[in-house]
């Protein structure tokens, strides 16, 4: 064997303490107890849980600084126990909606990415439904479109007509269609009417892109995907009632699912305002759901959770109206140790839920099963270590270029002690030690998320 991992070893029929699992070349040879193969290394992890890297299901790698930010996104990730990002398709300056794009995206992959990385495609508006087939064939894990245009030519909005017809194209396939769930005219109305009126802090922030807008947006989504019998996912739901919906819609037979991010799951403008811009995101972070939330996840309404890292710099949040702040936040490296802590916190199965919720589901979800997001022989050798040793989040120690996160100053129960990329050790703890390159393309292979 080329190495061995000892400690507790996470899979998918339980925790062995005391465990050891087997490398060979980029793959899980073996796993066990007891006496452990012959190996070229051995790191014994000692009580720290071995657990299948984080698979981030929403991350905005080329969002601010084009294709090349999948460099710092991807350091980032490794240090934060991520070992595939999904990363979404609204690159500057322009989105990922043809062949050509795609091409440029695995080159900049094969030049940067410390990662994996595997990628959502996209339509503009007016384009017909023949790049789809082809996006699809070349491995994209799913497609992603908006209500809401942020920018006209990086983040448009897809009108109903062509909405439906893109739902019809994915119909007969397993890839699911994404979207960002805000009704363009209730928040274009909303913000003029908070402007109007002077309200300029983050407690206007939700306010004016209020819940009826998520989920006017949501129900005519689903609806659509119902009907054209394709799979609708809400790629950002923010209240328990969102879920809900979502969950109706599966119950009924259709293919619908809702995703969370892990900063819906912390904080609250009405307890948190002091972060102003720093806590901006889209759809907004309402007020008294958390624990809403969190009993969502237990329920297994939420499909998986995610961080929708942005790569925007803290400069773009210095503005005298929350209007103008942009929106988004830095999310690799906290995603890990703030689920599990906040699952710990509640005294829930924070290792069950953390494995299911950052590795298996999203694996599952987007094709990459069992490859990915599970130890077990055979699986690529993708794996955390996550040692259970407090620390207190210090944003000027991340590896994002960014240094700065809402979650500053936070306590978190664990730390990620390393990460392994296809076998070779990416983070070693308190450095990146893997090269530009050791990440690979991930395409969607052969798993899906309705049978």
């Amino acid at each position: 064997m080329d190495q061995v991992i000892r400690g507790t070893v996470v899979t998918p029929t339980g925790s062995i303490e005391n465990g050891w699992l087997a490398i060979k070349g980029n793959k899980i040879a073996a796993i066990g107890e007891g006496q452990a193969p012959d190996a070229a290394s051995v790191h014994d992890a000692g009580a720290a849980y071995v657990i299948p890297g984080v698979i981030d299901g929403q991350t905005h790698a080329g969002s601010y600084g084009g294709l090349p930010g999948i460099g710092s996104t991807t350091r980032s990730a490794v240090a934060g126990g991520i070992t595939t990002i999904v990363d979404m398709p609204y690159d500057n300056p322009a989105p990922l909606n043809t062949l050509e794009r795609l091409e440029d995206k695995k080159a900049a992959v094969a030049a940067h990415a410390h990662a994996n990385v595997a990628l959502y495609g996209t339509v503009m508006p007016g384009q017909d439904m023949g790049s789809v087939q082809p996006l699809i064939e070349a491995g994209v894990v799913a497609f992603k479109i908006s209500g809401f245009e942020s920018s006209p030519t990086r983040f448009p909005r897809i009108a109903a007509d062509q909405l439906l017809d893109l739902f019809e194209a994915l119909a007969p396939t397993d890839v699911p269609l994404g979207i960002h769930n805000e009704d363009q005219e209730i928040v274009r109305s909303r913000i003029a009417r908070a402007k109007a009126t002077g309200q300029n802090g983050i407690e206007a922030h939700s306010s004016s892109r209020p819940l009826a807008a998520e989920q006017a947006s949501t129900a005519h989504f689903l609806e659509l995907g119902a009907l054209s019998g394709a799979h609708a996912h809400i790629v950002h739901l923010t209240s328990a009632r969102g879920f809900h919906l979502v969950e109706n819609y599966r119950r009924d037979g259709f293919r619908a699912t809702g995703e969370l991010c892990v900063h819906y799951l912390w904080f609250d403008p009405s307890v948190d305002n002091a972060l102003g811009a720093r806590m901006k995101v889209n759809p907004p972070i309402r007020p008294g759901q958390i624990e809403a939330l969190w009993a969502d996840v237990v329920a297994g309404r939420v499909a998986f959770v995610s961080s929708d890292h942005s790569s925007w710099p803290i400069d773009n949040k210095f503005t005298p109206s929350i209007f103008d702040a942009g929106a988004g936040v830095p999310g690799l490296e906290t995603l890990l140790p703030a689920f599990y802590t906040g699952a710990a916190q509640r005294q829930l199965d924070a290792l069950r839920l953390t494995v299911e919720q950052l590795a298996e589901r999203p694996a599952k979800f987007f094709g990459l099963w069992p490859e990915k997001g599970v130890l077990q022989p055979g699986a690529d050798a993708d794996i955390a270590i996550l040692s259970l040793e407090p620390q207190v989040w210090d944003e000027t120690k991340a590896h994002d270029e960014l240094n700065w996160s809402p979650f500053h100053g936070r306590p978190f129960d664990c730390r990620v002690a390393r990460t392994y990329v296809g076998g070779k050790l990416a983070w070693d703890g308190q450095a990146i030690v893997n090269q530009p390159g050791d990440g690979k393309y991930a395409p969607r292979l052969a798993s899906h998320w309705f049978n």
